[in-house]
């Protein structure tokens, strides 16, 4: 450590923010909001999950979720189960979620969802409607993203309720999202993160999550690789979604 640090001592378990790339070729960190220090009680494990645990506490401040909202979320995948796990925490009336692969219907029942949608036999818009008496949620949550956004785009339209939220996740490909002014009209569209506290300090509470338990990372590891099996790992997510969820690359 360099002498003019003076935030971090030698031995100190912290998360660092990087491309898997730095970690192998690089042992210099200069930008001090790239590390941040973890709780003893909190393993390295956990602690993989903090970026993606920070964005979504970011992105759930900005929903502007309120207590005993019904809350649809779509897609299953990392995002989406932080997202049900936070979500948690504003106390809402109900969570919906929909996913198309078994693993993550199967995980999101087991923490803590009201109802689990797999959009592999059932229609996800006709099921939410008839729960809400056809009116809709109160908040759409769309984290499903890729190809399969483009669909899951159009259906958070038809979930939402008069004055209700749709908040994009997800990043798209290929082709541009439609959105139906019919569909829209009276009704609120957010994208990403809208929130002004520094990241920083989001991350500090989305720490405190993972350390008390209210994100459950370790629940969300599905395979562990040791590092000269990187290429075994990304196969495996690439060629069997239905198989994986978090899968870790580990270094010692």
């Amino acid at each position: 450590i360099g002498a003019d640090v003076t935030d971090y001592q030698v031995g100190q378990k912290v998360m660092a923010v990087a491309p898997h790339a730095e970690y192998a070729v690089k042992n210099v960190f200069t930008e001090s909001e790239r590390l941040c220090p973890v709780a003893d009680d909190v393993s390295f494990e956990e602690a993989t999950f903090l970026p993606l645990a920070t964005s979504a506490v970011a992105w759930s401040d900005s929903s502007d979720v309120q207590s005993g909202d019904t809350i649809a979320i779509l897609g299953q995948g990392l995002v989406g189960s932080l997202m049900l796990q936070v979500l948690q925490g504003f106390d809402p009336q109900r969570i919906i979620v929909v996913d198309a692969l078994a693993l993550r219907c199967q995980l999101a029942d087991q923490l803590g969802a009201d109802v689990v949608i797999n959009a592999a036999n059932e229609d996800p818009v006709a099921v939410v409607k008839e729960l809400t008496d056809g009116k809709g949620v109160d908040l759409v949550i769309d984290c499903v993203g890729g190809h399969a956004g483009i669909k899951s785009f159009a259906q958070a339209q038809d979930m939402v309720r008069v004055r209700g939220t749709i908040q994009l996740i997800a990043l798209y490909q290929q082709a541009p999202l439609q959105l139906e002014s019919s569909k829209i009209m009276n009704r609120r569209l957010v994208a990403g993160i809208l929130s002004d506290e520094p990241r920083s300090e989001t991350m500090v509470r989305a720490l405190e999550k993972i350390r008390s338990g209210e994100i459950q990372a370790s629940r969300m590891v599905t395979h562990r690789f040791p590092h000269l099996q990187a290429k075994e790992a990304f196969d495996l997510l690439w060629h069997s979604p239905d198989e994986t969820l978090g899968v870790l690359i580990t270094w010692q």
